[in-house]
């Protein structure tokens, strides 16, 4: 018997997100999860970010949709939570800007008229944290994307092998995101 069991949230930077464009499902059932692969090889379903909501925007029409921007050192997030993420929505009309803060949700993409993928995350979960949170985050999200690196240089597993593929990864590119991060936790010392 097969129970249910949650995706594991992958961390990964703003940055990196952005970059991403190659979605993918295991299975053929339309109400399978969907996958979104990462440059280094990160298979993100669901994800845990933290860092400092920046923006916030009422932008429904006939209901309220929230959209939020949520910075990390690398860039930032959007995040969109309606009337099928009531907590996430009433936490964004709620919460006083700037903060901290930390989501758990899916990635979703959307590609426009011109081919662009732009990714988003649907909030699970989202809630205020503080400053110690948010630089935890930036060092465990650095250690896990080197971990992916050095598996993308070593062509390690399939993950690894079809990011290098598909984006043509230069990893300097993403070592530099990573020292960019934690250099940006000195300066905040």
């Amino acid at each position: 018997m097969t129970g249910f069991f949650r995706e594991v949230s992958r961390r990964v930077f703003s940055q990196e997100l952005r970059d991403s464009n190659l979605t993918s499902r295991d299975e053929s059932d339309q109400y399978a999860p969907q996958y979104l692969l990462t440059p280094t090889g990160a298979k993100v379903n669901r994800i845990f970010i933290v860092g400092t909501l920046i923006e916030k925007e009422d932008i429904g029409t006939d209901s309220e949709y929230w959209r939020g921007r949520v910075s990390d050192p690398t860039g930032s997030f959007l995040v969109y939570a309606g009337q099928y993420q009531p907590e996430a929505a009433q936490f964004l009309e709620e919460c006083e800007l700037p903060a901290f803060v930390a989501v758990v949700g899916k990635t979703s993409t959307y590609t426009t008229d011109d081919g662009n993928v732009l990714t988003s995350i649907r909030p699970e979960s989202i809630q205020q944290v503080d400053e110690l949170t948010r630089n935890l985050w930036v060092l465990d999200t650095a250690k896990q994307t080197l971990e992916r690196i050095r598996a993308v240089e070593a062509q390690e597993d399939p993950n690894s092998k079809l990011a290098k593929e598909h984006y043509s990864t230069d990893t300097e590119i993403y070592r530099e995101m990573v020292k960019k991060a934690l250099e940006s936790l000195k300066d905040n010392a």
